[in-house]
């Protein structure tokens, strides 16, 4: 038989290259048809795997795959913004969907918190030789998905090294952390302890609601209704923490502290009695039907829907966090941040604290106020890390603006003047400028000693942080909760007959006014500082990168504190009071048809900041200006209104009612 040669093969014969040509073409042709065809199939849905790629591509978010987690970049696929405008979307056309809400909120950004990092840092180098526990349990709560992936697939415990590579450990409280908690075990473990459940994802709806074959197929999990999910025992696991106590050479002592409890506060307060959850407040629902899918326009609406706020109080670090976002890498966007910081105003502002001011006594020579505050909050306020206080300022002006009495007003340094050494006492009863009103837990060492570090905390010294409404000694978990540095004040949690559970606080302020015999002004004002300047004192006496870094990034900040709540209370030279809500003219109330006119008689000015129900959510109204204030048109629906003013700059509230409308 005849042979070819290989060189033969391989000549450049222009026929056989030809041919070779061909079949390459072809080849290529039935594979890249082949390619085209299974990118352009539609998947679970009217779109092809390539549309949704195309259309899904513009989030920043990374996206992550581990073996139990996945980051929340996966998640935006779906439930980031939809580019169409259909999904996430509510009955006004405001996008709400729940990645962009969540990526500048403290909870997102809780691994790139520099606060935290450089706690963590500081605690490590009093007690170099805990480095492996400490780390580990603060970044159980401060990065989960990365150290229970870790714990999980039976590695090594998670450290502050391991951080800076980890996606997951750097996605913060992301999705998967709260929507992955194992239902039966939720509310049972504490200190980030937490437990999940593999490739099953909860939310608030039904099966018959959803369509779970969808993100089967996506993203391997399986979606389904957790009651916990809409239950404040899913936020249980990271909300009490208990940590072991060791003494100033290092040594366990067998003690423990109760770093936070606001499950446990919540658990004894009437919101857990009457069943007002965490979320109530913290993701507020609406009514409007979302659909919960980008590019799935077939989907039903659901409703009612949570959205995503996830706001406490710490406006100061918000503000940090944006002014750092590029040095911090974190992927929110200046306006997001606007919209967060925005939230935790109103949080503050309207459903945290309540505070009036009553003339008890007025003589020749004294006059006696008294502050009452009233927390409105599901747990103690503030609540959450020792850090934070709130504290009163109170000022009394005579009738030429010269100031008489002053107590709780800021140094240069942003402390509180006249703050003791240490810590400042609490008070039921105020008569010096050197003295103020500050609501805080100061930690105490194994010798009883103020500290900052957190591994020697041992018992509250100081914890009079204003109780939820229903809080009692007797109740279960008060052993989690307890008051510490409060004595002999009746007024304090206690309504006038002595029963527990008020949620209030009365300051006695007993001012000597001399030779004033004009008018006087009393102004009482309550601030939330989460990062006082002696917290830090420690920390600052020593130096490591998170330490530096946090000391630059605080000293460039505006620590200045958060209004939260205030009033005032005039005395004329008669000494009757006058409040600024008793400057307003409200006619008619009730009124049948809504429309309600408010009047500044003494020509003061007045300006509209909102309206709410008095379930607490803000209504719309429309409102036209007169002379001497405002015209409004209240919702049909009967019931009370809660109209939120600004009387001269001050704040001051007044309340409508609407009824017969149903009758009408």
């Amino acid at each position: 038989m005849h042979r070819r040669s290989l060189a033969t093969y391989l000549s450049p014969n222009p026929l056989v290259m030809r041919r070779w040509l061909l079949l390459s073409s072809l080849v290529m042709v039935v594979v890249l048809f082949a390619a085209w065809n299974e990118a352009v199939r539609p998947v679970k849905g009217p779109h092809s795997s390539l549309e949704l790629k195309l259309l899904r591509s513009t989030d920043s978010l990374t996206v992550v795959i581990g073996t139990y987690f996945t980051s929340a970049g996966r998640c935006a696929g779906c439930h980031g913004r939809d580019l169409q405008g259909i999904a996430s979307v509510d009955a006004q056309g405001r996008d709400v969907n729940v990645v962009n809400d969540w990526r500048s909120t403290m909870m997102a950004n809780s691994a790139r918190d520099p606060f935290f990092r450089a706690k963590m840092e500081h605690e490590v180098l009093v007690n170099p030789a805990h480095q492996g526990p400490i780390e580990n349990k603060c970044l159980s709560c401060h990065a989960p998905l990365g150290m229970h992936e870790e714990r999980l697939l039976g590695h090594a415990p998670f450290t502050a090294a391991m951080l800076d590579t980890s996606k997951l450990g750097l996605d913060g409280v992301s999705c998967l952390s709260c929507h992955m908690q194992r239902e039966a075990t939720a509310g049972t473990y504490f200190s980030g302890e937490l437990e999940f459940d593999s490739a099953r994802v909860y939310g608030p709806y039904s099966d018959d609601q959803i369509n779970p074959a969808i993100m089967q197929f996506f993203v391997r999990f399986t979606p389904g209704f957790g009651s916990h999910i809409v239950n404040s025992k899913v936020c249980a696991g990271c909300h009490t923490l208990v940590t072991e106590t060791v003494d100033l050479e290092g040594n366990l002592t067998g003690d423990t502290f109760i770093e936070q409890a606001t499950y446990h506060e919540w658990l004894n307060s009437v919101y857990s009695a009457n069943g007002t959850q965490c979320n109530t407040c913290h993701m507020p629902r609406i009514t409007d039907p979302i659909l919960l899918a980008a590019e799935y326009p077939f989907l039903n609406g659901q409703t009612p829907f949570g959205l995503h706020h996830l706001v406490g109080g710490n406006v100061h670090m918000l503000e940090l966090l944006k002014a750092n976002k590029e040095a911090l890498d974190i992927p929110a966007t200046g306006t997001q941040f606007d919209s967060t910081i925005a939230r935790t105003r109103r949080l503050l502002q309207h459903h945290t604290l309540t505070v009036d001011v009553d003339l008890v006594e007025h003589t020749s020579d004294t006059v006696h106020y008294a502050v009452r505050l009233e927390n409105l909050a599901g747990h103690r306020f503030p609540s959450g890390y020792p850090s934070r206080r709130a504290f009163i300022e109170f000022v009394v002006l005579d009738d030429q603006n010269d100031t008489l009495f002053k107590s709780g007003l800021l140094n240069s340094a942003l402390e509180v003047e006249g703050h003791d050494v240490g810590y400042e006492p609490h008070h039921q009863v105020i008569t010096s400028p050197d003295q103020v009103q500050i609501y805080e837990l100061v930690m105490g060492d194994v010798n009883g000693d103020v500290t900052t570090v957190l591994e020697r905390a041992k018992d509250p010294i100081k914890d009079n942080r204003l109780a939820p409404v229903g809080f009692t000694t007797t109740h279960p978990s008060y052993d989690t909760t307890r008051i510490a540095g409060v004595t002999d004040d009746p007024d304090f949690n206690r309504n006038t007959l002595g029963e527990e559970g008020s949620g209030t606080d009365i300051v006695h302020y007993r001012i000597p006014v001399g030779t004033a015999v004009g008018g006087l002004r009393a102004r009482a004002r309550v601030f939330y500082q989460p990062v006082p300047p002696g917290w830090n004192q420690e920390m600052f006496a020593m130096n490591g990168p998170a330490i530096d870094t946090f000391r630059d990034m605080l000293a460039a900040s505006d620590g200045t504190p958060t209004l939260v709540a205030a009033d005032s209370l005039a005395i004329g030279p008669t000494g009757l009071p006058a409040r600024d809500a008793d400057r307003l003219v409200v006619f008619p109330s009730p009124t049948a048809d809504g429309r309600v006119t408010i009047d500044v008689p003494d020509g003061g000015t007045l300006e509209l900041i909102g309206v709410r129900n008095a379930q607490g959510q803000l209504v719309p109204v429309r409102s036209e200006r007169r002379t001497r204030g405002l015209r409004l048109e209240l919702p049909v629906a009967d019931g009370t209104y809660f109209v939120l003013l600004r009387l001269d700059g001050r704040p001051v509230i007044t309340r409508v009612v609407r009824q017969g409308s149903a009758a009408r």
